[in-house]
């Protein structure tokens, strides 16, 4: 059974509408999505509502993603505006 997005956001905190705000705000047209291994089933679904929301073309990163430092170097190549990692905690800013 194919998931739609209401379905998986349920499950992950995806925070689409997030990334959609900044797409349109920013204007970006190529934007890169990169999953972990556990996402990448439903990476079609989720480049699908970003696109359909947008405007912008996604494209589907499918090599390696061991984290926030594993920016894949070939993405300088496809001219991407913004590069969306998914599956990441966030980063802490402040220092205990």
């Amino acid at each position: 059974m194919k998931k739609i997005i209401k379905e998986i956001e349920e499950i992950y905190d995806l925070e689409i509408e997030k990334i959609i705000k900044i797409i349109k705000n920013e204007k970006f047209k190529r934007i890169l999505l990169q999953f972990p291994e556990g996402l990448k089933q439903y990476a079609q679904v989720i480049c699908n509502e970003i696109e359909q929301k947008t405007k912008c073309n996604c494209f589907i990163w499918m090599g390696s993603c061991f984290g926030a430092c594993d920016v894949p170097l070939e993405a300088k190549n496809l001219k991407v505006d913004l590069i969306v990692q998914f599956g990441h905690s966030k980063w802490r800013t402040k220092i205990l």
